[in-house]
C-alpha cells in the first residue's frame, strides 16, 4: 500500500496507507510457536481477502496448524506480536517495520518475503514518458513512505534529481533545481483526481480501479528488483527470539508455493511481484533502514 519534518511516530502511523485495507479487531490472543502440532497465530490486516483462504488450505495440506487473526488497523499487529498475542504477522513492508522498531524500541525481525507492489506514474495528458515537458507538474502522495518512494520513482524515470541520490526517507525538499519537473505533494487519495490538472501523478494501486485506471496504463513504474525497491518488500515478521523457529520459517516459506503465489497475484490485480529474499538478506536490509531512521532522528 508519504511529508517533511515527520517524527518517527508519524511516519509509522501514516506509512500504513501503502499496505492495504483495514479489517476487524482481533478477538483471540496468546499462543507460542513450536512444533507443527501447535496453533500458530498469524496477524493480518484484511483476513477476508480470498488469498488467506488459499493460504490456510495450503498450510493444512503441509501439516501446519495456523489461525489467522484479523486486525482493525496497521498500528495493532506489531504491538500484538511483541506482546505474544500472536506468533507471526504478515501485513507490512520493511520500511514500515523499521519505523515501528525504531520508534517502539523493539526488535521484530523479518523471516520471509512475499511481494513488492510496484508504484507507478500515470497521466491523462501524455501517452509516453518522454512527452512530459520540462517544467511540468507531477502530483505525488504526501504521506511519508509513499512520498519518498514516489520521488525515487520519478528519479528512476529521469524526471527529477534528488539530493545525495535520494533514499527511502527523501522529501520534496530533496528535489534538486536541476530536475526536469516540479513535484506537488497531495493526499494519496487525491492523486488520481489531480490527473486533470497536472502532467502526471504517482498513484497507489489502491486508487486505480476507482479512477478507471489499470496498471498497464502506467507510463513508468519502479523496478521491483532494484535496490531502491528493497525497503518496500512485504515480509513475514516474528519476534527476534523466534526468528530461527523451524515452524515459523516453514509457514513463511509457503509464500513461494504456486497456489499461494497465484492467490497473491490475483488479490493485487496482477501487480504483485513475488520476492524470495532469504531471512538473512531481509534482516540486513531492515538494519540499514533502521540506521537511516536513527540518523534522521
Amino acid at each position: 500500500m508519504l511529508r517533511k519534518n515527520f517524527t518517527l511516530a508519524a511516519i509509522a502511523a501514516t506509512a500504513a496507507l501503502t499496505l492495504g485495507a483495514c479489517a476487524t479487531t482481533p478477538t483471540d490472543s496468546g499462543a507460542s510457536a513450536g512444533s507443527t502440532d501447535d496453533v500458530v497465530k498469524i496477524g493480518v490486516v484484511g483476513a477476508a481477502d480470498d488469498k488467506w483462504a488459499v493460504f490456510e488450505k495450503v498450510a493444512e495440506e503441509e501439516g501446519l496448524n495456523i489461525e489467522i487473526v484479523d486486525f482493525g488497523d496497521y498500528q495493532q499487529a506489531n504491538p500484538a506480536l511483541a506482546q505474544d498475542q500472536i506468533d507471526l504477522n504478515q501485513f507490512q513492508h520493511l520500511q514500515f517495520l523499521a519505523g515501528y522498531n525504531v520508534e517502539a524500541g523493539d526488535d521484530l525481525q523479518p523471516i520471509g518475503a512475499t511481494a513488492v507492489y510496484p508504484l507507478a506514474l500515470y497521466s491523462s495528458k501524455h501517452t509516453a514518458l518522454e512527452d512530459i515537458p520540462a517544467g511540468g507538474e507531477i502530483a505525488v502522495p504526501n504521506d511519508a513512505t509513499n512520498l519518498a518512494r514516489a520521488l525515487l520513482v520519478l528519479q528512476e524515470a529521469g524526471l527529477i534529481e534528488l539530493k545525495d541520490g535520494g533514499s527511502s526517507l527523501s522529501t520534496e525538499a530533496d528535489v534538486l533545481p536541476s530536475s526536469k519537473v516540479k513535484v506537488t505533494p497531495v493526499d494519496a487519495a487525491q492523486t488520481a483526481i489531480s490527473l486533470q490538472s497536472v502532467d502526471g501523478a504517482i498513484i497507489n494501486n489502491d486508487f486505480l480501479e476507482d479512477a478507471g485506471l489499470a496498471p498497464e496504463d502506467a507510463l513508468f513504474q519502479d523496478d521491483p528488483d532494484s535496490a531502491a525497491s528493497e525497503p518496500y518488500i512485504n515480509v513475514w515478521v516474528a519476534r527476534a527470539a523466534d526468528k530461527d523457529d523451524e515452524t515459523l520459517l516453514k509457514i513463511a516459506a509457503l509464500s513461494q508455493n504456486e497456489e499461494v503465489i497465484a492467490a497473491e497475484k490475483k488479490a493485487s490485480g496482477g501487480t504483485a511481484v513475488i520476492k524470495d529474499n532469504s531471512p538473512a538478506e531481509l534482516q540486513e536490509i531492515l538494519a540499514g533502514i533502521e540506521e537511516n531512521y536513527r540518523a534522521q532522528g
